[in-house]
């Protein structure tokens, strides 16, 4: 069995994973739209909200929200 039933469901998972990690760490969308321009990310706000809303992301968005997150060791299964 693959690591979700359809593309849909999968990135549901991810911008839930997302939104739970930055809750437990306390990052707002704002402060998380400052720590990616740290990261060579040019992303508001907005557009931070937008996405995670939507649930539709490029994968380097995922990756520029986990290093400004400062995650580490994230496993498939965990998201």
């Amino acid at each position: 069995m693959g690591i979700a039933e359809s593309e849909k469901e999968l990135a549901g998972r991810m911008s839930r994973f997302l939104k739970a990690e930055m809750k437990r760490l306390g990052v707002t969308y704002a402060e998380l739209a400052t720590r990616m321009k740290d990261h060579g990310f040019e992303e508001t706000e907005a557009s931070i909200t937008s996405k995670l809303s939507r649930g539709t992301f490029a994968a380097t968005f995922f990756v520029g929200v986990v290093a400004a997150l400062e995650m580490e060791g994230i496993k498939i299964e965990d998201i």
